[in-house]
């Protein structure tokens, strides 16, 4: 299935970067580019890709306030970030936004496009450097009283609950399966109904809502 991709980024040259090693990929199709966050959520809106590629500083609208705007229109086109920063803030930023996946610039370009398919598979990815010690500390902001009890999550059973605490710890499917000494098809059954219960747009929100629920404290 080819991947039908929005590139965003102020830099003219970002673009057609991107836009010439895509199309050697049968897979993957730029469908539409924007130099601003305005205009990326009017191209969105009118071509409605699977993934848009997101830069976070753009001139007017930046890319945080386009990527809110992008996932809250309840379209089913994912953003993966893709930029030079990877400040604190901005992970933030993107994660509450509803980015599905944060990648930076200098990173190998295989990776970058691994990143693109991965979060139109309906995965979330996060690059390396920037992985689950910002979700904890996202997750966990305003600080809360560190030795809270967990709170009930409604509606999982007790082995979904179990698995939803190893997502917050950052557990692969396969790895969530050797700890619970299950198949890696049973746990990806449990993260799909899990995603489908707490209405987690992405592994992304599951580790958020992981955090959130006391199942997990991040790390200090």
């Amino acid at each position: 299935m080819t991947v039908r991709v929005v590139l965003a980024d102020d830099q003219p040259l970002v673009r057609s970067g991107l836009r010439v090693i895509m199309e050697d990929h049968p897979d993957l199709e730029v469908v539409g580019e924007a130099a601003t966050g305005i205009e990326a959520v009017r191209v969105v809106r009118d071509v409605t890709p699977d993934v848009v590629v997101m830069d976070i500083r753009m001139p007017g609208m930046d890319g945080i306030e386009a990527t809110r705007l992008i996932t809250a229109g309840g379209a089913a086109t994912r953003v993966l970030v893709l930029t030079t920063f990877d400040e604190d803030d901005h992970v933030y930023g993107a994660l509450r936004a509803g980015a599905s996946g944060f990648v930076v610039k200098d990173m190998a370009l295989d990776d970058i496009l691994a990143a693109v398919r991965v979060v139109a598979a309906g995965d979330a990815l996060i690059a390396p450097g920037v992985t689950r010690r910002l979700i904890a500390e996202f997750a966990g902001r305003p600080a809360a009283a560190p030795e809270r009890s967990p709170r009930p999550v409604e509606g999982i059973t007790e082995r979904e609950r179990e698995v939803l605490t190893l997502i917050g710890r950052g557990r692969s499917n396969t790895e969530i399966a050797e700890d619970l000494f299950i198949t890696v098809a049973t746990a990806k059954s449990h993260v799909s109904r899990l995603l489908t219960k707490l209405a987690a747009r992405d592994r992304v929100q599951l580790v958020i809502t992981a955090y959130e629920m006391g199942l997990v404290t991040a790390p200090r």
